[in-house]
């Protein structure tokens, strides 16, 4: 696993935008590569000045985007069973698709925004949408609204970090954890400030 992570950060390195949007289309085309990995490694680049935030940014997005929709264009044509028969050799454990469909089956469509913060889920959100074939305007809004924060967040701390981004990979589900109790906090607090006035 270190040497393909290495990879992957040699492939940033060199590439840059181009490697960091192709990286982020595999992570959310279902493709187990850690956000934390390609958008912390991003952030380092940003603070040794190799990378611009907006640039990085952006470059996450669309590759985010890009592999969400291709994941759910498999969850719609292809259904459970061909991810099932499939899945496994492109390292998609039948396991977290299961937690992502429970996921999905509780919350419905607003679990493709909140799944976004989470570890595992986040990867596989988008095939039980595909399954269900949600409409598709409303998975391209919530996949954008809950992966514009998350994507920034990572970004943001990579270039905190620095040098020393690495710690993020170790933060891993904490760091998640908490960014969705700061997120319910913010949003509940944005409710009842409506519904006040």
């Amino acid at each position: 696993m270190e040497q393909i992570s290495q990879a992957f950060l040699n492939f940033i390195d060199a590439w840059g935008y181009f490697a960091v949007a192709i990286l982020m289309a595999m992570e959310n085309a279902c493709i187990p590569v850690p956000s934390e990995l390609i958008l912390g490694f991003a952030g380092y680049l940003v603070s040794a000045d190799r990378m611009t935030f907006t640039g990085a940014m952006i470059a996450g997005m669309i590759g985010g985007m890009v592999g969400s929709i291709f994941a759910y264009v498999v969850g719609a044509t292809g259904g459970r069973k061909f991810v099932d028969k499939y899945g496994k050799y492109f390292f998609i454990k039948k396991s977290h698709v299961d937690l992502a469909q429970r996921w999905f089956d509780k919350y419905g469509i607003r679990a493709v925004f909140f799944s976004r913060m989470l570890p595992v889920v986040r990867t596989f959100i988008s095939l039980p949408a595909g399954f269900a074939r949600v409409n598709f305007k409303q998975f391209l809004f919530y996949t954008f609204a809950g992966s514009l924060p998350w994507t920034a967040l990572i970004l943001w701390a990579g270039v905190m970090l620095g040098d020393n981004w690495e710690y993020l990979l170790e933060l891993g589900h904490e760091f998640s954890m908490a960014f969705i109790i700061v997120s319910v906090v913010i949003i509940a607090w944005l409710y009842f400030r409506r519904r006040r006035r």
